[in-house]
Formats: structure tokens, sequence, C-alpha cells
């Protein structure tokens, strides 16, 4: 079709086509990569926007990213398209999301490292055998990464805390920025709490729950009244880093209460006995859900099936929110211990780049983009704007009209797990202060006697790998209560000698003594 222009239209055209051109590459230059999100002027998702030409992807790097999730959102794929459209412009890179469940993840991350399968990035932990992983050297030292493609990370991380992944001189993960303390307790549904009017002021302690459990068992009989799980339940979670630092891997904790320096095996100890008799008590009076011991599921879904009542976590300012958009009901929680921070807790959320990485130059350009780069970041965190969420103000977000918590199609919600979560949006029923919550709660956290180290378990990885055994077998009994403590500890701490426990508990004593001997 020919355009037909008459009289001096035509100076007028051309001169609004030069407008255009010039807005277009004023655009493209100011693309300069920082933390700028791309204009957004209207609600259309992605998919529905209009087609464009296809790039040229054959010498893009493709980046593999794994870590845990109870449930693959069904929106990943355009999660992934959208962040591959933009880290194509970035990094020339797309990404590759994997996640695993927590309890798979061991047999599944083993075989891909066993295999020689590709991992570029993948979460890690101080409470996911951080220190073993690293002995296996399955994880590459990051210090030369870091220099040449982590200069948003260093500006941003605290040196003590991104020293916090330090294994014999290397920095093996990058710490999430974040929370660095924990308290534990138990969540549990509010609009239930109200309807049976009990009252959450008297519990002080984990038994104080007993009889707020009888009365949900009693006025809803078809709901478990505490969900768990063998390995997360109220005993795990006390046990680890709510009464004692694990101190790493294996055999050998240290009571977090007085000045003792001394390193103990926790299956010796009388509070485990204290907990694993009152897990006993319950599981026989039903409290418990009758699947405990076997169960893989994670207690959100649990809870939002309308099957459980409460579950235990480890706790933290606005919580309530994220366990109540986990859950698609008004949680409330309920402290049993005060915040205290140990080098697990700043190393609760790490990524490493792995000895199967195919790039681990763009991984590290890819991990420096979630510390530096909100847009991304949020991606990440929330997913499409106007598709999963829309902006009330700046940083402020909620669901689109007619989507919730349970219809949403991008509920990934694990924003603790990605770079720097002090640039992830708050939803419109948070503290427009969380952030400065979560620095006090820092602050004022108790600190134990062993921040800053961390164990390293070379020269009795056999004796852990025996002793881990055995805890997989004996302790998801005493977790979900499934037998008398009684009775089976005894067996418990003989297979734990047997497997050389005391070897493991006598050289964490060895480290963290030197480490003390040399100011730390």
């Amino acid at each position: 079709m020919r355009l037909k222009v008459k009289g001096k239209a035509f100076p007028y055209i051309a001169a609004i086509l030069l407008v255009v051109i010039a807005i277009i590459a004023a655009v493209a230059l100011g693309r300069d990569g920082k933390s700028r999100e791309p204009a957004n002027t209207s609600t259309t998702s992605t998919a529905e926007a209009s087609p464009q030409p296809a790039r040229d992807t054959s010498n893009t790097d493709k980046l593999v990213m794994v870590f845990p999730a109870g449930n693959v959102p069904k929106d990943l794929g355009l999660i992934e398209q959208t962040i591959n459209e933009y880290l194509m412009q970035k990094i020339n890179a797309t990404l590759d999301i994997r996640t695993i469940d927590m309890g798979a993840w061991w047999d599944k991350t083993g075989l891909m490292f066993a295999s020689g399968e590709q991992i570029d990035i993948l979460f890690t932990a101080g409470w996911m055998r951080f220190g073993d992983e690293v002995a296996k050297g399955r994880y590459l030292p990051l210090e030369d990464l870091l220099n040449r493609y982590g200069e948003g990370i260093r500006e941003i991380l605290d040196p003590s805390i991104l020293a916090a992944s330090n294994v014999k001189g290397s920095i093996y993960g990058i710490v999430t920025n974040k929370e660095f303390a924990s308290s534990k307790g138990l969540v549990l549904r509010q609009d239930i709490v109200d309807k049976l009017d009990i009252d959450l002021s008297k519990v002080r302690k984990l038994s104080d729950f007993g009889p707020i459990f009888d009365k949900i068992k009693t006025a809803e009989p078809s709901m478990a009244p505490l969900q768990a799980r063998a390995d997360r339940s109220p005993l795990t979670f006390m046990m680890q880093y709510g009464i004692f630092d694990m101190l790493g891997e294996g055999p050998g904790v240290l009571n977090r209460d007085g000045k003792s320096t001394k390193v103990v095996n926790l299956a010796e100890t009388s509070e485990l006995m204290e907990y694993a008799k009152l897990m006993y008590e319950w599981n026989r009076a039903g409290y418990l859900n009758a699947d405990a011991t076997t169960s893989k599921d994670n207690e959100y879904d649990a809870v939002k099936a309308g099957n459980a009542f409460a579950y235990a976590e480890s706790l933290k300012p606005g919580f309530e929110i994220q366990a109540s958009r986990d859950t698609g009901y008004p949680m409330v929680s309920v402290e049993l211990t005060k915040p205290y921070t140990t080098t697990a807790d700043t190393t609760s959320a790490m990524f490493a780049i792995t000895r199967n990485a195919k790039h681990p130059e763009k991984a590290m350009m890819f991990l420096d983009l979630l510390y530096t780069d909100p847009y991304l970041l949020n991606l990440l965190d929330w997913g499409v704007e106007g598709v999963h969420y829309v902006k009330t103000k700046d940083n402020v977000i909620q669901y689109p009209p007619g989507v919730d918590a349970k219809t949403v199609g991008y509920n990934l919600n694990q924003p603790w797990m990605f770079g720097n979560q002090l640039n992830s949006y708050l939803w419109d029923n948070e503290n427009p202060g969380l952030w400065e919550e979560y620095r006090r709660f820092n602050e004022q956290a108790d600190k134990s006697k062993a921040l800053g180290f961390v164990f390293n378990p070379e020269r009795v990885k056999t004796e852990i790998a025996a002793s881990i055994l055995v805890e997989k077998e004996m302790m998801p009994a005493l977790n979900t209560g499934a037998q008398d403590p009684e009775k089976i500890m005894p067996m418990y701490l003989e297979k734990l000698r047997a497997a050389g426990a005391d070897k493991v508990v006598a050289e964490k004593q060895r480290q963290l003594d030197e480490w003390l001997v040399s100011g730390r």
C-alpha cells in the first residue's frame, strides 16, 4: 500500500519520525545495566506482548541454576523466558532454573555431580553440609571471580559477612543479604485461633501447646493439630540453633547458654531427651499428622489444603506475612527462643559456583546482578509485573485483581534465598519499615560463642558419613515421636559411637579451640 502525503504534511511527518528515532536511540544508550528497570506503562504480560523478531542465541551461554523449592510454579516457564530476554541484553546468557524438593535434594544433586551434569549456580547453606561439600571439591573458590565480576557484591556485603563462607582461606559461597539471625517457634492458622478463642499470650515454652493441640483435635477432627516431617519438627528446630550451635556437619554441638565452649554429642544431652519425650507424648495423643515419619510434603501445602493447624519454623521480622502467602491463610507465630546468630545463620542462604559449571564467569556476573539489579531480582522473587503482582507504590506490591495467594501462577515466595533481599519489593500488608526491623533484629540477637567458626570435616569425613547414616535411621522416630525415646536413645548412642561420633566431637573441639586461641 502506498502512503499519499499532500501539501505540507510531509515535513511534519518526517519531523515526528526523527523524534521517534531519537527517543529509541536514547533508550538504547541508557541501558548501562546498573539497577535500572525497563519502563512499564501497562499491565500486559510478556506472553501477551506483540511478537518480537527472534534473537540469534547461537553464541549465548546457558547457565543452569539449581535450588530447593517445595513446588514448581505453573508460570515458571514465563519467568525463565522474561529473565532470559533480559539476561541476553545484560550478559549474553540465558538461565535454566531447576528446582528440587528438599526431601530429594541430596540424592538428585549427588547424581548430578556424579554424572558431571552441568550446574553453574547451586544453592547451599551452613545447614546443608556446606563444609562437607567444600571438602568433596564440589564448589569453586570464588575470590578471583569476585574480584573480576563481583564488584556489586563486594560493595553491598560487609567483608565479615562475605567471609562467612571462608574455608581454609577461600570463599566458597555468596551470602544472601538478609537477616543474619533467627528465633524458633510455631506458626498457626490465625482464623482457627480466633474461632476457638485460643489465648497465645500464655505460651512460654513448647510444652504449653499441648492443651491447645488437644482443643484443636476435638474441635477440628479432620485437621492435624501439628504438621511435621521426619526431618522437620519442633524437635529439630529447637535443637538446631534454638538451643545449640550445631557447628557444621556431624555430631558435636555447643550449648548457646553460658560461657562454656565444650563440644558435646547432641544425643547425650538432656535437652534432646526432654523434647523427644514431648514428641512421643504428642504422637500418642494424636496431635501429629499420621504420616509424619514418611511424608515428603511441605507444611505449607498441608495448611493450604486445610489438613493442618500449625508447624514449626525459624522466625524473623515479617515472617507471618510470608507464611500467610505460603499457605493462603492468615497465620500467626509464637516465638519460643530469643534471636540467635551463628555462622549457620550468616550462611543460611548462599549460592556456590560448582566444579560442574560450564560458565563460571557468567555465573558470577549473574549473581552480581541479583545484588545490584532490582528488576532482575524481583522477576525471580515475584514474577512479571501486571501478571503476578501490581505496584501500589514504588517498591510496594499486591496481587492483581482476581488473583490471590492460592491462584497466582508464580508463588515461589523465597525472597530470602536470592541476592540482596533489601531490594525485594514489599507486599502492601507488610511493614514498610521491615528492612529496618531486620537491621535491629540482627543487632539485638544473641551471638554464638563460635560465630565465624567454620568446621572443616576433612579429617573425619568417613565418621561423619557413617554418623549421618545412623541419624537418618534413628532420628525420624525421635523427631516425630514415633517411638519411645527411653527405649531407642541407648541404641542410637551405641550406633553413633560405633560410627565414630566421639572422634568427630573431638575433632570439632580441637578446631574450635584452635580458632578461639587464634583470636578468630
